[in-house]
């Protein structure tokens, strides 16, 4: 279903659109779960390049993939790249609350 409706959001709105891009969130969670895990960090990756261009790098929903992208990273053992996105979801998250 979220194959269907991605490439209905795709023909709609366009690949970088955010609705488009919530959905590419959404279908990696569900790779996540059913342990398809390179279709899980491509998928992320799509989700974070594009939320990076349409809604800049400290968007709270850019924050979210960057996170999830640092889970998917721990699950797999690759605790250097998941601190990384770890440290960038917090400092991303300071910056916006020190804004406010």
């Amino acid at each position: 279903m979220f194959q269907r409706a991605l490439q209905g959001k795709e023909k709609a709105l366009g690949p970088d659109h955010t609705l488009t891009l919530f959905t590419v969130g959404n279908l990696g969670n569900l790779y996540k779960d059913q342990g398809r895990l390179p279709e899980t960090e491509a998928t992320y990756q799509r989700a974070l390049k594009g939320r990076e261009k349409a809604l800049g790098p400290d968007h709270p929903s850019t924050l979210v993939t960057v996170k999830n992208l640092g889970i998917l990273y721990k699950d797999q053992g690759r605790l250097p790249e998941a601190e990384a996105m770890y440290q960038r979801a917090l400092q991303g998250k300071e910056r916006a609350l020190s804004t406010t």
